[in-house]
């Protein structure tokens, strides 16, 4: 079973969420070799959306991956394979090289689940250029029991190699994580999957334990943990925790010391009690972000006041 793991690190792609994609080419270079080295299998280097898509007037070479910049920025591709993420109607295809062209890989699509039709379009148009590709259905923890039943029919049927179990608002535990793995398993027999968790309640590294003993294959997570808010499982985590001979602990070390600490008191992200309430609410966690770049950051009685009154309930139930 350990053999058969993949560490997937999205520490760029969830990680930019938290600072706006202000990474260093530097940084972006030192994570792939650190990464490379310590055995993990893919590295997620940003989003492959369109700029023109988003009205996006500055440039932002991580969120709009250009196929000629990452052959400069990764001139040698090592051990690590790499791949983006898009989302549905924020990608033009017209930007996606063949994989014989391209320096990524895999190319992951993020959706809804009211969207999987779309996002199964995409992941078609993906496999046909010869990408190993994803769905990534988010926001699990809040799909209605027929609505997933009905998604996956088609998703069975799509060339689609891996299908994620998403934690969006980190408010799963392990027995959820067990139960949604076997139920996916039994819906999705000739699929691999995988699993991303966040960690808002603590339990991103225990969830995705519980996912790869119960036989996920993909394991998402993040150097450090970093990534939206309450963060990821953390990549130095699994690569320490899962016996496999080709991990190897040194190297992210490395990385986290050369440059991870100076990053973390810059930018904030991990357990932190907002984005902790969020979870136990099962809650999108961007009140709790506006919270954090609020003058009120720290007022967590207020917080927690503000969105357990009936009133916000019903705002949040209704949307």
């Amino acid at each position: 079973m350990e053999h058969r793991s993949k560490i997937l690190d999205c520490t760029i792609r969830d990680g930019g969420l938290v600072n706006n994609w202000d990474f260093s080419v530097e940084f972006v270079q030192d994570l792939y070799n650190g990464l490379s080295a310590a055995g993990v299998e893919y590295m997620e280097i940003g989003y492959k959306n369109s700029a023109k898509l988003l009205n996006a007037t500055e440039p932002n070479p991580w969120r709009f991956l250009d196929d000629q910049f990452l052959k400069e920025i990764i001139p040698e591709k090592k051990f690590t394979k790499l791949s983006a993420l898009v989302d549905i109607g924020r990608v033009d295809p017209n930007d996606i090289l063949p994989r014989e062209q391209s320096v990524l890989d895999m190319i992951r699509v993020a959706c809804y689940i009211r969207e999987v039709d779309k996002g199964l379009e995409l992941v078609q148009m993906f496999h046909d250029l010869g990408y190993e590709t994803s769905l990534n259905i988010m926001a699990l923890s809040s799909v209605p029991e027929q609505k997933l039943i009905e998604a996956m029919e088609m998703v069975k049927e799509s060339p689609v190699d891996v299908v994620y179990i998403v934690d969006s608002f980190g408010s799963l535990d392990p027995a959820d994580i067990a139960h949604q793995v076997k139920k996916f398993q039994a819906m999705l027999p000739n699929k691999q999957l995988g699993i991303h968790t966040h960690n808002n309640l603590q339990l991103a590294f225990a969830n995705t334990l519980t996912a790869h003993q119960n036989g996920v294959t993909f394991l998402d997570s993040s150097v450090y943990g970093m990534g939206r808010a309450a963060g990821n499982c953390n990549t130095e985590l699994l690569v320490s925790y899962i016996k496999k001979p080709s991990y190897e602990l040194k190297p992210l070390l490395g990385v986290i010391e050369k440059h991870m600490l100076e990053m973390r008191e810059k930018w904030e992200w991990g357990y932190i009690i907002p984005y902790m309430i969020s979870g136990v609410l099962n809650e999108h966690p961007r009140v709790a972000m506006a919270y954090r770049n609020s003058d009120e950051r720290d007022k967590f009685v207020d917080f927690y006041d503000k969105v357990t009154t009936p009133e916000a309930t019903l705002a949040t139930t209704t949307r």
